[in-house]
């Protein structure tokens, strides 16, 4: 708890700079408290937006914050052998202290680089490592700017906006793994020793919801339309506003409402739908405003397009500005960082050649690839929930699922995300030893089937990373060659999420037709929208009570797939010690058209029939009631005894 507390009292002061987001790092090459006066940063807007701007370059990049990353922890993902230690394998294990010291993981306990002022590189950056920085920031900013700002009211509301927001999002973000925490809403004294106490996860939440309601009475919408946003047109995309503080306040109800927060860590699913209707109609409520004013088109932002000449190669139609591929993955477009008008919560992405230099190629066949041989898969368990293009999941009696036939009309995001067997993979000309991987041989004992190097599961995912990037397609200035100008980057939160979650909310209040009398939608419309987007079909009347909730996570599971969020929702639903939601399984089945590939030569691979179509199982996860919450580090519970260990660890 000693490093803890010395993060909280000695903040750094950051070098005086008014800069967009492409400045950033140059004010952080200055040593903290290095001859800077104590108002220096306060003083007006152009030094404080500096200061503040050094907690924006902590966010931590889930995709690029090691050489190869690991931020899938649920029931979707698992790797190859070989990436054993990667922190997916270590949760896998029931080993969640691996979290404090797995340095492939976004949210590790990094002490190295605690002042980023050092340290300003991506792989510098962890949530847990910077997240006491950075609120002792904010409570140094707000003990500090009635005594030395001088400025306009709209500058002063800005600044504080920003600060409250950031406040209420570190403890928010680090409260999803590890439970109720110290709130620290007060600058520290130096040469002290706090002994604050553990509140509760919903004590915790109390004290969010009133930072992100002041952060969201004092910003505007859009920073361009204001008299300070002016001065830095085009370089505002990225900072906190209106929206973003009132999708965290919903965001942070939501997670309050939720079985887990409500009932505690528990085993057997019982509770699994037994939500707190009073944070429910406050989640639904803050997330209705802002689907209203989106709705309305008081925003600046929109659902990306899911328009395609051919989605399988994430080739977008003629005229789309921002496809949905480019929610996660940029090409051809000088490193613009994805994101789009879509994405709500993004940190600076500088670091945008680690994209090539180990991200990209670690989603396919090493062979191919020719990368770390740490191979993103996502589960057959998992793929299941990418149900039907008739809107209905693959085990419902009127779905038309045909195990015969089980890649035609399946919900058009299936073909967007998942390799499935048969895709023509390779775009170019394979070399001779890599012909036989051409079309995707997924099937049972078929090319890419080596659990070594290649699937075990029966499946690779694009969603996040396009399968041209690989040796062959993408070489010289291909898809994700430098030439290509790569560049990925996983939003924190986006437009689809607000929607999703307004509907978990709403439906607690009254299922499908549940509403909040802030959003012109109900909770079904809101799933409705984001299947129009996609073209698949509506959610079917006949879902009702805990079947409709159902519905709603299975639309969660498939529409956030792959970007970081399955973990947590199973916690807070109470249902990551459940066995339908231990288990890890492959595809297993033979095909029947194009066993010597010339089908898919000439044919579209959903058309292609299979035979002996089935599941087994690769591993089950052994969870018990305390794998609910990450264990805390041991150093900080030993300080005092009013920092209590989570339970069972």
């Amino acid at each position: 708890m000693e490093k803890i507390y010395k993060s909280l009292v000695a903040v750094g002061m950051a070098l005086v700079m008014m800069t967009g987001f492409s400045s950033c790092e140059d004010y952080l090459d200055k040593e903290p408290a290095s001859d800077v006066a104590a108002d220096t940063p306060f003083k007006n807007f152009t030094n404080m937006q500096g200061y503040i701007e050094e907690i924006y370059n902590c966010i931590p990049d889930k995709a690029k914050c090691y050489w190869t990353t690991g931020w899938n922890l649920g029931d979707d993902e698992i790797q190859n052998p070989q990436a054993d230690e990667v922190i997916i394998h270590q949760i896998d294990l029931g080993n969640f202290f691996a979290w404090q010291t797995n340095l492939q993981f976004w949210f590790a306990a990094k002490r190295d680089g605690l002042n980023p002022s050092s340290a300003p590189g991506e792989f510098n950056h962890r949530l847990y490592g910077h997240a006491w920085y950075c609120i002792a920031k904010c409570n140094k900013a707000l003990a500090s700017i009635d005594e030395y700002f001088t400025g306009t009211t709209e500058e002063k509301n800005m600044l504080l906006g920003q600060i409250y927001f950031f406040r209420a999002w570190w403890h928010f973000e680090m409260m999803q793994f590890l439970g109720g925490l110290p709130y620290v809403d007060e600058e520290l004294p130096a040469g002290e020793s706090p002994r604050l106490a553990r509140l509760s996860y919903l004590e915790c939440a109390e004290k969010a919801a009133a930072d992100f309601k002041k952060a969201a009475e004092l910003l505007p919408i859009d920073w361009d339309q204001t008299t300070v946003g002016k001065r830095t047109l085009g370089k505002n995309e990225l900072r906190i506003n209106k929206i973003t503080a009132l999708s965290y306040l919903g965001k942070n109800y939501l997670w309050a409402a939720s079985p887990l927060m409500q009932h505690g860590a528990q085993t057997g699913g019982g509770k699994t739908y037994d939500y707190s209707r009073e944070y429910a109609q406050l989640a639904a409520d803050a997330l209705g405003e802002v689907i209203a004013l989106v709705e309305s088109g008081q925003t600046q932002y929109e659902f990306a397009s899911f328009d395609y000449k051919n989605v399988y190669d994430h080739e977008k139609a003629d005229g789309v500005e921002y496809s949905y591929s480019e929610l996660f993955f940029t090409t051809g477009r000088g490193w613009l960082q994805p994101g789009g008008k879509e994405a709500i919560l993004r940190g600076p992405s500088a670091g945008w050649s680690y994209t090539r230099y180990n991200y990209s190629r670690t989603f396919g066949p090493n062979q191919l690839c020719a990368q770390d041989n740490h191979i993103h898969q996502p589960t057959a368990n998992y793929v299941n929930y990418y149900g039907m293009a008739n809107g209905l999941p693959l085990d419902d009696p009127d779905s038309d699922f045909d195990p015969a036939h089980p890649f035609k009309d399946r919900d058009p995001r299936f073909y967007h995300d998942i390799v499935f067997d048969g895709i023509e993979y390779v775009k170019g000309k394979p070399g001779e030893a890599d012909a036989a991987m051409k079309y995707a041989g997924l099937a049972t004992d078929g090319s890419m089937r080596a659990v070594a190097n290649a699937s075990r599961t029966g499946y690779f995912y694009q969603k996040l990373v396009p399968h041209t990037c690989q040796k062959v397609d993408a070489n010289g200035s291909g898809v994700d060659d430098y030439g290509g100008n790569p560049h990925a980057y996983i939003p924190y939160m986006r437009l689809a999420d607000v929607y999703l979650m307004y509907a978990e909310a709403a439906a607690v209040l009254g299922g499908q037709s549940g509403k909040s009398s802030k959003c012109p939608l109900s909770s079904v419309e809101a799933i409705n929208r984001l299947r129009d987007r996609v073209g698949a079909g509506h959610v079917a009347a006949k879902f009702a009570g805990n079947a409709y909730m159902d519905e709603i996570r299975r639309e969660r599971a498939v529409e956030l797939s792959f970007e970081g969020f399955r973990f947590n929702d199973l916690q807070r639903w109470l249902l990551l010690t459940e066995p339908k939601y231990t288990v890890k399984t492959s595809q297993e089945f033979k095909r029947v058209s194009g066993a010597d590939e010339t089908f898919f030569a000439d044919n579209d691979p959903r058309d292609a029939q299979v035979a002996d179509w089935h599941e087994e199982v690769i591993l089950n996860r052994n969870f018990e009631s305390k794998h609910y919450w990450f264990p805390l580090l041991r150093d900080d519970t030993y300080i005092y005894a009013e920092f209590e260990q989570n339970p069972g660890w």
